[in-house]
């Protein structure tokens, strides 16, 4: 007898970003690295022009697209962007036929 049951509703959809960093605007305070939720962001061992290290993207699975390192960071060096085209168009509108090559300018 089998008494394991199924879901009655599918698993909630996992939520993913991709981490936009603009290096050179960057000035290393490590805000971003330090509030982000899921660890994503670490110090990069390379400086930018100014002579600040920036961060890159450590894990960038793991991203959740909450946006906190765009909200601490002093400079606006960062920002994320849902990783999914179909979250694109449930955070722009319905009806936008916005891609992620669209929105990231990797055309």
């Amino acid at each position: 007898m089998n008494l394991k049951r199924k879901p009655i509703v599918e698993p909630p959809y996992k939520v993913r970003g991709r981490v936009i960093i603009h290096e050179e605007r960057c000035k290393g305070c490590g805000f971003c690295i330090e509030f982000c939720p899921k660890g994503v962001l670490a110090a990069s061992p390379k400086f930018n022009s100014k002579g600040y290290h920036p961060p890159y993207a450590a894990k960038p699975d793991e991203c959740v697209n909450c946006n906190l390192c765009f909200l601490v960071c002093p400079e606006f060096a960062i920002y994320s962007i849902p990783a999914d085209e179909r979250e694109i168009r449930v955070v722009f509108a319905p009806s936008v036929p916005a891609t992620l090559a669209e929105v990231a300018g990797d055309e």
